[in-house]
């Protein structure tokens, strides 16, 4: 533990922040999960429900710097064939 003041806010504060990056990215991989489970079962409707709010939660994962924004756009990418196959 640390013995300076600031370095004990530093400790409190990066807990916090590591698991609030944490829910986030555990609601992003449950998120892309659904909608996997979609596609993998061919039911193209859910999918294109889903695939709105999927897109918007990696968009917010890349803006909250959780994902890196190529690697957000490259999950998108992937995510927009695997819809576009199953029809």
């Amino acid at each position: 533990m640390p013995n300076i003041k600031s370095a004990k806010k530093r400790v409190d504060v990066t807990e916090k922040k590591s698991a609030q990056n944490k829910a986030i990215k555990s609601a992003l991989k449950t998120q892309i999960k659904k909608f996997m489970t979609a596609v993998d079962a061919g039911d193209k409707e859910t999918a294109e429900k889903l695939y709105p709010e999927t897109v918007s939660a990696i968009d917010t994962a890349a803006s909250k710097g959780i994902l890196h924004k190529n690697n957000a756009a490259n999950k998108k990418a992937k995510l927009a064939k695997k819809l576009a196959a199953i029809a």
